[in-house]
């Protein structure tokens, strides 16, 4: 049965990430739904996300390549929160119990030091808002099935957000084009991919001053310490248990992310 309401496919992916059990694409059932139509759901998902306890420590932009945009659709980035319940750091283990089929990304982040309300934020307002970036590498794990996502279907997800890593360090911009970091990820010591900033939207600045200019036409500001993703530099990886990850970033630092050797639920229902 289609379900008619924002609340009620809010629920079902509520359901789903608890359950770690994927649910059809609303698209299809319904394939008129719209981008608003997905943040609308979203919105009521983080309602039942920080009811649990749970908080929003900054945003995370995906679809920032053009490769990627028409992949899903999308003439613009789309976003969604990034919780604190998801957060880890340089050299931890990752367990695959709280996932359905993760994939991982390494992308720039930055960590704001002054306050950003759009809309009229311009570039060099952004940059000048940034206390520092880090390395990090994104989770993204999609509660529809088989990651047969449509726009209105990623971003009611969360923009298909799982969790993401970040280095130790926040690094100032002081005499750093994030346009010209290079990034190379490997996977057990071999280079799998790489990438530089500016495959973030041309430049990862202008990703977050996107951000605050979209967040203020809603009345949402960026505020001091949120944590804001700019995008994937490459194209998402596969993680299997016992994987180690790492993504270097050159002036940024890196970041390493081990994969447990056994997925814990699987061992459970033994």
């Amino acid at each position: 049965m289609a379900l008619t309401d924002p609340s009620a496919m809010a629920r079902a992916l509520y359901d789903a990430r608890r359950d770690r059990a994927p649910i059809p694409p609303f698209t299809d059932s319904d394939p008129s739904l719209t981008m608003s139509d997905g943040y609308a759901i979203q919105q009521e998902l983080v309602r039942l996300l920080l009811a649990d306890g749970d908080q929003v420590i900054g945003h995370k932009v995906g679809a920032t390549s053009e490769a990627m945009q028409r992949l899903i659709g999308l003439d613009s980035p789309d976003y969604g929160p990034v919780l604190g319940s998801t957060l880890h750091h340089d050299g931890d283990t990752l367990a695959l119990d709280r996932f359905i089929a993760p994939k991982i990304e390494a992308e720039i982040g930055f960590v704001l030091g002054d306050r950003l309300r759009g809309p009229g934020v311009t570039v060099d307002d952004a940059r000048s808002a940034i206390a520092g970036a880090v390395a990090a590498m994104e989770i993204v794990d999609s509660r529809i099935a088989d990651w047969r996502i449509r726009l209105a279907d990623t971003v009611a997800d969360l923009a298909s957000n799982g969790a993401v890593a970040l280095s130790c360090q926040v690094v100032p911009l002081a005499g750093i084009d994030p346009r010209d970091i290079a990034m190379t990820l490997s996977r057990d010591g071999e280079v799998i991919d790489s990438g530089k900033g500016a495959a973030a939207l041309g430049d990862p600045v202008a990703v977050l001053a996107w951000l605050a200019n979209t967040l203020g036409e809603a009345g949402v500001c960026l505020e001091p310490g949120h944590l804001i993703l700019t995008g994937a530099l490459h194209a998402a990886v596969p993680l299997a248990p016992g994987d180690t990850f790492r993504a270097d970033f050159g002036p940024l630092g890196a970041v390493t992310l081990h994969v447990a050797d056994i997925d814990r639920t699987a061992e459970d229902r033994r």
